[in-house]
């Protein structure tokens, strides 16, 4: 079983060769920037701001490449809102350096690629960005650009009131905000001390070498709470508590603390940026990286030259260092919030930064998982710590008794649906089976999916269930006592669903949480191009079974082909491997065999047509159903629509020829027959 391990010099190193850290600055930045307003209006809602632009719009999936470290950031600005703004760079350039947006701003991906981009593009000609939007923006940016040094101010009156054309000025040291044309002041949400900090200490890369000597000479320590301590806090509050650096940091909602990671994972996306900071930070010859795993997932089946060259940056890193199996993943080994936890590298009570916003899946396993940027990580892989800002406590109970057909797909998105445009709130989510019903591929399904809800994390505390999934996988040596919720924990905000109404459901364009019910959408006879079944939200053994039962029963009932092509991704290799293994619930026949009976095709386990990546993604004018997680605009493909469900009702819909639930097929529900 993984566990912390201590800072290692390479041979030859000493302490006091590491580089030197920068002299202390009381710089304020209090100068004045000044620009025009660069305005994303609604086209949907004249006059009004554009609400929840996402990360996939900022740079677009294809544009996230970077064929060498001293080449990061050429196409994160070139591709610098391509499709939602093709001029941006022109305009910009030209002196539209205040960005002005809505609520929920830069929602989605951890990719550090677009505050990195935004920010290139105006220092390209001697400018500085300044980013004005609604107070509720992507938590993992406002860290990134925190990071990285690019303004970002949280002010909701101040979109409401800018008009194209109006001149802004802004005060970094005060962070003031004034719209110069209109006569008017505002003030940003403030920020903890610790990002103060951070901020006018001249960014990460300036803390981190602050902080190494430091880092490498202290022993982790994971010290849990006990008694009156413990009994009021939620469960994130006692690991984060258990993880402190500095044991006298207080953990309350707000406070940016800095915490021992146990593992910090990265995709081949998202290394190369984790790479350079790593070397800024440490020199880049003087220690290994700390707690550091890879996976290949994102752009390894392209065939395209760039992606490969992208990849070979994590793959020279890794040999540099020793990073081998399980904690790096070759291509196809699995994507990495499902190839790490079947590896032993995630258990109840870790605290896990991941350089991915579906980092949040560990939350099935009762570890707290995060999504991060690059700059994070490469912080953590140069300290073994990274800092970390507390959000609000929320929890959500699911009670009552599942219904016919309905997993976890369904269940998170009636929950995203029930939120409605505000989501999760930026909160810190725990996640409570009140009636110990949902087994761990639905709940990583669920805690994966807090991505999309905008939650910080979203985390099932380990019980019977959790350990039964470690047991079944051969894993009994956990490192940490099982946690949960004391008796007096306070949770601002606590919902209940009720899973007696929960029904299939399917998620239209463009949001997870545009959800309906999918009896209600079978009668409008919806049809597709193609119907894809995976992805780290429902790539599991138990999901890919939940599909071939429903596909193996159809059959039964005179099916023999399915009407549209049937995709299917699984999580892993290892889950790759198992699927073509006899199953005695299928008769004896394979996972595999049954999906290929029909036509079906099994693809490699990797991320590409969930971000529009590989032959598998959308083209213009294709519609897909997919068991993917996202289905914002160009997500899954330019100008492709997609569609999200569970495995069986993605399943039912290929043999259908339109989208509908199981039931549609004349199927009757049978828990022992089709239950997981």
């Amino acid at each position: 079983m993984h566990r912390i391990q201590p800072a290692r010099l390479l041979p030859g190193v000493d302490v006091d060769q590491l580089p030197a850290a920068p002299a202390a600055t009381t710089e304020t930045g209090d100068r004045l920037i000044r620009g025009q307003a660069l305005i994303f209006w609604d086209p949907a809602r004249p006059g009004m701001k554009r609400d929840a632009i996402d990360t996939d719009q900022i740079t677009p999936a294809a544009d996230c490449v970077s064929e060498s470290l001293d080449t990061l950031d050429e196409r994160w600005k070139a591709g610098a809102f391509r499709y939602l703004m093709p001029d941006f760079r022109q305009r910009v350039h030209r002196g539209e350096t205040f960005v002005i947006a809505g609520d929920r701003f830069a929602i989605g991906s951890s990719r550090e690629m677009s505050p990195a981009g935004l920010k290139a593009v105006a220092e390209e000609v001697g400018l500085e960005l300044v980013i004005v939007c609604g107070r509720n923006l992507g938590d993992i940016f406002r860290r990134n650009a925190l990071n990285l040094g690019l303004h970002v101010v949280p002010c909701a009156e101040a979109v409401e009131d800018a008009r194209d054309g109006d001149e802004l000025s802004y005060r970094p040291g005060t962070r003031v905000l004034r719209n110069d044309t209109q006569g008017k002041t505002y003030a940003s949400v403030p920020l903890s001390p610790q990002e103060e900090r951070i901020l006018v200490s001249g960014g990460i890369f300036t803390i981190g070498r602050r902080e190494l000597a430091e880092s490498i000479v202290t022993t982790p320590q994971i010290i849990w709470p006990e008694g009156a301590v413990a009994r009021r806090m939620t469960t994130t509050e006692q690991i984060i508590w258990a993880h402190r650096v500095d044991k006298r940091a207080e953990v309350r909602a707000g406070m940016t603390i800095r915490l021992w990671a146990d593992l910090l994972p990265a995709s081949d996306g998202t290394a190369p940026f984790a790479i350079h900071t790593f070397n800024q930070i440490t020199g880049g010859h003087t220690i290994a990286p700390r707690q550091a795993a890879i996976a290949n997932d994102h752009f390894v089946f392209t065939g395209r030259t760039a992606d490969e060259k992208q990849t070979a940056i994590g793959r020279s890193f890794a040999e540099r260092y020793g990073i081998r199996s399980p904690y790096y993943a070759t291509p196809g080994d699995g994507i990495f919030h499902f190839y790490f936890p079947e590896q032993g590298l995630v258990a109840p009570g870790m605290f896990i930064p991941g350089a991915d916003s579906h980092s949040r899946a560990y939350g099935a396993y009762g570890a707290l998982g995060v999504g991060v940027g690059s700059t994070t990580l490469g912080f953590g892989w140069a300290t073994g710590s990274v800092y970390f800002t507390l959000a609000g406590a929320r929890r959500v109970v699911f009670c009552g008794t599942l219904q016919p057909w309905v997993s976890g797909k369904d269940i998170v998105l009636e929950l995203l649906k029930r939120w409605g445009a505000a989501q999760a709130r930026g909160m810190s989510v725990e996640l409570v089976d009140a009636e110990g019903q949902l087994p761990i591929a639905y709940r990583n399904t669920i805690a994966n999916m807090m991505a999309e809800a905008e939650a910080q994390n979203g985390l099932f505390a380990a019980d019977r269930i959790t350990l039964a999934w470690y047991r079944a996988n051969g894993i009994t040596d956990l490192p940490y006592p099982l946690v949960r919720p004391g008796e007096d924990a306070v949770y601002v905000m606590d919902d209940t669903l009720n899973l007696s109404d929960v029904a299939p459901m399917i998620a239209k364009p463009f949001s997870p949480g545009n959800a309906f019910l999918a009896g209600d959408v079978a009668r409008e006879r919806l049809t597709f191009s193609k119907a894809l079944i995976g992805s780290c939200t429902n790539g599991s053994y138990a999901d890919l079974l939940q599909a071939a039962l429903v596909v193996r029963a159809a059959r039964l009932a005179g099916a023999t082909r399915t009407e549209t092509p049937l995709l299917i991704f699984p999580g892993s290799g290892g889950v790759a491997r198992q699927i073509e293994q006899p199953d005695s619930r299928l008769g004896e026949e394979s996972i595999a065999q049954v999906f290929r009976s029909v036509g079906a095709e099994i693809r490699q386990s990797w991320c590409g047509p969930c971000f529009g990546q590989g032959p598998d993604a959308l083209s213009a004018g294709e519609r897909a159903i997919t068991s993917f997680n996202r289905n914002w605009h160009n997500r899954m493909g330019v100008g492709g629509e997609g569609y999200l469900a569970s495995p069986a009702v993605v399943a039912s819909s290929a043999l259908l020829g339109y989208m509908a639930p199981p039931d549609e097929l004349g199927l009757t529900w049978d828990p022992d027959r089709f239950g997981v």
